[in-house]
């Protein structure tokens, strides 16, 4: 799907060149429509997801607690502007876009616009670091996250140009 001119024009302020999403094979994610509670993220913030996701997440960070393993969330749903802003502070501390988009992506390509990406930690971890690799909930969630429908997005040299990012679990619901 091509952006829409108004995507196309935040793209162009922001300096996202213009064959972004061919280029690093990314599909355009519309927001979601409809969102629901997760709780507070381990940062006190209030997220949300879709109920499906939610669902999936709470029943997964249970099943987690069961095998002594503490699952926390980081973030949830980010709308279009949130991610823009991101970037928008990212480039004022000098960063240039080439660089932001190895760890961001780009407003209308991000996953948590669907509703239904996490970023997760555990205690002990600093957060959205790659170290989190090393943690028994990483472990625990390579062995049981498609379980609850959560996959990895970014793993190791992937395909999208996105740093690996052990942290970054999107829900696909499982299909009866």
């Amino acid at each position: 799907m091509n952006p829409t001119p108004a995507l196309a024009e935040l793209h162009a302020e922001l300096g996202i060149p213009a064959d972004y999403a061919a280029v690093r094979q990314l599909q355009h994610c519309a927001e979601a429509g409809t969102l629901v509670p997760l709780g507070l993220d381990c940062l006190g913030r209030d997220q949300f997801a879709t109920a499906a996701a939610a669902a999936a997440w709470h029943a997964m960070q249970a099943a987690a607690a069961a095998d002594q393993i503490e699952l926390q969330l980081v973030s949830a749903f980010r709308s279009v502007a949130y991610q823009a802003n991101l970037i928008r502070k990212k480039l004022a501390t000098g960063l240039n876009i080439a660089n932001i988009l190895t760890v961001s992506a780009a407003p209308g390509y991000s996953e948590h616009h669907t509703g239904r990406a996490l970023d997760i930690t555990t205690p002990g971890y600093a957060l959205l670091e790659e170290d989190f690799e090393q943690s028994p909930a990483y472990a625990w969630l390579q062995r049981h996250g498609s379980e609850f429908g959560f996959s990895l997005s970014y793993p190791r040299d992937n395909p999208n140009g996105i740093a690996f990012e052990p942290w970054h679990w999107c829900h696909h619901p499982i299909s009866s």
